[in-house]
Parts: C-alpha cells; structure tokens; sequence
C-alpha cells in the first residue's frame, strides 16, 4: 500500500519565515523545515495500480504557475487544537489546482474529507494542547505576511510514518505548472 498525497513544496525562503515560529507551546510536535508543503489532495493509502493511475492522472492537469504567499496562522481542531499552520493567501488558481486534484480521489472512489479546501503549510500537530496556548500563538504571529513566491511545481508525495520519529515524505513525481 501506497500512502499518498498531492502538493506544491514550500521554497526556502518561505521555509525561513516559518521556522521561527516553532516555540515552546505544550503537546506540540514542530514540522521540519522540510516537510513543509501545502496539501491539494490526501488521497490515502492506495494499492499500486491505483498509485500509479494517480499518478498518470495528475500528469494530465495543465494548470498555470501560482504567484503564492503566507498570510498569517491559525489552528484546526476548535476547541482542542489539533495542528498549527501557516494560511496561504486565498488565490483562484490554487483552488482550481486543488479541485482538480480532488477530482482525481473522486474518480478513484477515495474518500476525501468534508472539509473545504484550505491553503496551508502544516507546522506542528498538537497533542493535548490547550486552546488558549494555540490561540496566545495565532496572536503572536498573525502578522506573518510573506513575500509572494512562484509555485511552478507539484508533486505526488509517499508518506513513509516513522513509529517515534516524524513522518518521510518522498516525492514519486514531479509534475510542471505553467506549461
């Protein structure tokens, strides 16, 4: 089994803003700098044929490069903060990337969350952390507003899980935007 995932990576100076952000905060395990990535579509675990049919499906979208930034952070999980991440900035063509790539589970028959799409770098998981510890982060870092970076690349990652250290994600290919 395949455990697989659809996303553009994070370019070092962009990586460089986010790094600071990891401070002491209870229950939160901090992302390496490169692992850093923003999510198109989780498509799961998938045997072979279906990874490489994914494969060949992404291989087909024509999209054009994305002009990206960070605005600002936030958290998932309301009242018990699950992840913190870092929002990247609402744009039309990201949604439409992300879309197509969902588009590709459905045809599949994989199953997607409910929840809309949401542009973002993941930083931390959280793990019994207090709500207000996530919420006094948010408020210290809200500010964060990046320069604007070109995303012209996408990749189909492979999630290899650690058992005590974090997750590998090893890209299986490279697909060009804006060509």
């Amino acid at each position: 089994m395949h455990r697989l995932f659809a996303a553009l990576p994070v370019p070092d100076q962009i990586a460089d803003r986010l790094t600071p952000l990891a401070v002491e905060i209870h229950g939160a395990r901090w992302r390496r700098r490169e692992h850093y990535h923003i999510t198109l579509c989780f498509y799961g675990s998938v045997d072979g044929e279906t990874a490489d049919a994914i494969a060949d499906a992404l291989d087909e979208i024509r999209a054009p490069a994305l002009d990206l930034r960070v605005d600002g952070v936030g958290w998932f999980g309301r009242r018990e903060p699950r992840a913190l991440y870092a929002r990247v900035a609402e744009d039309e063509g990201l949604s439409d990337l992300a879309a197509r790539c969902r588009k590709i589970a459905r045809k599949f028959d994989l199953k997607l969350g409910q929840d809309p799409f949401l542009p973002h770098v993941t930083l931390a998981y959280c793990n019994q952390t207090p709500l207000e510890a996530a919420m006094a982060w948010s408020e210290d870092f809200q500010i964060l507003n990046t320069d604007r970076f070109l995303a012209d690349t996408f990749h189909l990652y492979e999630s290899f899980t650690g058992h005590k250290r974090q997750s590998q994600y090893v890209a299986q290919a490279d697909y060009r935007l804006g060509v």
